[in-house]
């Protein structure tokens, strides 16, 4: 008899263990992109995602022999701590096997709540495949994470919660991994309110869905990105293909930049950090209501995990800002001489500077790496322009990965700078400090090094190299005491004298 999912969404147990989660608007989001974006908050759940739905669903169902004899499931966190929630609330027990690269926040979860953990390859679909010989090996039952029909109608109860919670919808965007939540919310959605437009939301990285879907059956990717690794799939289910296939209305793809947004912008309107697949689907609703025009829509998001390393945060902060378009990343080359800096500046205008690295290296020309805050890509373009104009020559890298995950960082080296001095200097960060900073340091002693990053704190923090002949000396000691800024002098650092001196 064919799977009626309707009914099994209806029936299923989930609330056992799962709480209904709110919906809610994200205020400040909504009013930037020009729609109402309401959150359903699949964050909160008791394991901090919404996997626990179809992991319990599907553990529900089976007989008292079967929990006997234990389950066994892979899972990269979020399924594998639902599994073994699911398994300590029917007393059963449970081994989940891990990826080796799983988050360490998730494999500790998992082994909080009693299940053994098995952490074997390199990625899910390795992964999957041992705990599936493990299970035929123990006799045990495998529990998918999403390539199962009451694992779906399980995650389709999100759906179901949505229609209940809300009377006029527009849009629903779901991210996918395997398409389990995907499906079962579409199932749901398509039965009962057909003209709501439900678009599942991939990661460039791992677009295995948006892959199978154009090619028309399920295509195995030979590798994915783990930045999101809630989603990173090389291959979709069979039963999660045939109902995306036929019931998403699209599929959108985003960059890991745009999920770093994303977090972001939901940390702002909730005081919560999402995972980046948590975030997926926020970043999906962004693209869809920027690429499409519309405004005054009701759309949906569904956050849909919070399982976040905390060291994380530091590449999300980075990233963030270009994510959102609101900073730029150029190479401009400027002549190296006295003035040159200023003359920058001044294209540069009243725009704040996000990152600022510069290491002298020619007698004749200038290499610097500067961030700038802009409102869109298009002012970054005018930007490229204007200075290009002016004869300075320059090189967009904002959507380049090798320039952004690791020159930015090695931006420097050592230089035959002779008299050089270094020093470490802050100043109140506001708008406008860092300019005013330059133009004091523009005396005619040559700068050889200057290192800028905008951390979002209180105080700027400025790595400057400048030439001071000997007998320079007095006076330049008088400039320091004049210019007013708390500074360090770090001539003699051995970390400078090894890598920069």
């Amino acid at each position: 008899m064919k799977f009626d999912y309707l009914e099994n969404i209806l029936t299923a147990p989930v609330y056992d263990v799962a709480v209904e989660s709110p919906l809610e608007e994200a205020k400040a989001l909504s009013g930037r992109i020009g729609n109402t974006l309401l959150l359903k908050r699949e964050d909160i759940q008791p394991v901090f995602s919404f996997k626990i739905r179809g992991a319990y669903a599907r553990m529900a169902v089976l007989s008292q022999e079967e929990l006997a004899r234990g389950v066994i499931t892979a899972s990269a966190g979020n399924h594998a701590q639902g599994v073994a929630m699911a398994a300590k609330a029917l007393g059963c027990k449970a081994t989940i096997c891990m990826p080796a690269i799983a988050p360490q926040i998730k494999v500790n979860s998992v082994k909080a709540r009693g299940a053994d953990v098995i952490l074997h390859g390199e990625n899910f679909d390795i992964t999957n495949q041992y705990a599936q010989e493990l299970a035929k090996e123990r006799g045990a039952t495998f529990v998918p994470p999403y390539d199962d029909p009451y694992v779906i109608a399980g995650q389709g109860t999100v759906g179901m919660e949505i229609l209940r919670q809300r009377k006029n919808i527009d849009a629903i965007f779901v991210p996918i991994g395997g398409g389990g939540l995907a499906s079962g919310i579409a199932v749901y959605v398509k039965r009962l309110k057909p003209w709501i437009k439900v678009y599942g939301v991939e990661p460039f990285e791992a677009d295995s869905m948006y892959q199978s879907i154009q090619a028309g059956e399920r295509v195995k990717l030979p590798h994915v990105g783990l930045f999101a690794d809630g989603v990173a799939v090389k291959l979709v289910g069979e039963h999660t293909f045939n109902l995306c296939k036929e019931l998403l209305d699209g599929v959108i793809r985003v960059t890991n930049d745009e999920m770093c947004a994303a977090i972001k912008d939901v940390f702002e309107d909730t005081r919560s950090i999402l995972e980046p697949a948590g975030a997926l689907a926020i970043a999906g609703a962004k693209r869809w209501a920027q690429d499409s025009g519309a405004t005054g829509q009701t759309l949906v998001a569904i956050a849909s995990g919070a399982n976040m390393n905390f060291d994380r945060l530091r590449h999300v902060a980075e990233r963030s800002e270009i994510g959102e378009s609101r900073e730029a990343v150029f190479a401009v080359t400027i002549p190296e001489q006295p003035g040159a800096f200023k003359d920058f500046l001044t294209q540069i205008g009243n725009r704040s500077i996000t990152e600022f690295n510069y290491r002298y290296s020619d007698k004749v020309k200038a290499h610097i790496f500067v961030g700038v805050q802009v409102q869109n890509r298009a002012e970054a373009s005018a930007i490229v322009q204007q200075l290009s104009d002016s004869g300075h020559a320059t090189l967009d890298l904002t959507d380049n990965e090798l320039a952004k995950l690791h020159v930015r960082h090695l931006v420097g080296g050592h230089a035959s700078a002779s008299h050089e001095r270094l020093l470490r200097f802050e100043f109140p960060e506001r708008p406008g400090a860092l300019m005013g900073f330059l133009n004091s340091m523009s005396r005619g002693w040559n700068i050889t090094l200057f290192h800028y990053r905008n951390h979002g704190a209180d105080y700027g923090r400025v790595l400057i190299g400048i030439q001071v002949p000997e007998n320079d000396a007095s006076d330049f000691q008088r400039f320091l005491d004049d210019l007013g800024y708390e500074f360090v002098e770090e001539t003699q650092n051995p970390a400078y004298t090894l890598f920069l001196g």
